[in-house]
């Protein structure tokens, strides 16, 4: 099999859509540019298409991948595939490392309040973060489960720009899997948001090094 990987951006309207529906939008997509993808044998034959990391519904990514099975030596022409407004494929190439190999992922994006954000604000939100224990509640598929998350994050951020608090973070990508919604839940009802615009940037591996 022929495996390619994709790399893509999932912004504006398409972040409300689920991983189900995205990956059956990009499959139609796929056969419509007339790029044949290989199948599994057996009785119900599916096609090969691997996301890396799928992203909560609500949360948008500027990097993300996909690896599809084609049947096809050649790489695709990216500029034949029409896909829904949001979705915009970036780059095309030979799948290479595995995708076990992410350890960490950047994300980016504003932290939105209905009240006047006070200049202790920044302080406040970073000192929950330098404690030695962050406990949460987090559901997995066993049920909701007690996390230190703290052991699993490497760095946050924050900063204030046009009237709006900024977090930049990196967290652990797999075992255990972290998204934004965890990280925030760490915050008492006094420094939570009312609404957020946060965006996966970037992937890692264990060593820090871009992951592509």
């Amino acid at each position: 099999m022929n495996k390619i990987r994709l790399k893509y951006s999932k912004t504006g309207r398409a972040k409300y859509m689920s991983h189900l529906d995205f990956s059956a939008t990009m499959q139609r997509a796929l056969l419509r540019a007339g790029i044949e993808l290989k199948y599994s044998e057996g009785f119900n034959p599916h096609p090969y298409l691997s996301v890396a990391l799928p992203l909560s519904v609500g949360y948008g990514s500027v990097n993300e991948l996909m690896d599809i099975g084609i049947v096809s030596n050649k790489l695709p022409d990216i500029k034949t595939i029409s896909l829904p407004e949001g979705i915009e494929i970036l780059d095309v190439y030979r799948a290479g490392r595995k995708f076990t190999e992410i350890k960490w992922i950047e994300v980016y994006g504003g932290l939105y309040y209905n009240k006047e954000i006070s200049p202790n604000l920044l302080t406040e939100l970073g000192e929950v973060y330098k404690k030695q224990s962050i406990v949460i509640s987090k559901r997995s598929k066993r049920g909701i489960k007690e996390l230190d998350i703290a052991p699993h994050i490497k760095d946050v951020r924050f900063a204030f720009s046009d009237d709006t608090i900024t977090i930049k973070a990196k967290i652990s990508a797999q075992e255990p899997m972290l998204n934004v919604n965890d990280l925030l839940s760490a915050l008492d009802e006094n420094l939570k948001p009312v609404h957020t615009d946060i965006n996966r940037i970037d992937l890692y591996d264990k060593g820090m090094v871009q992951f592509s």
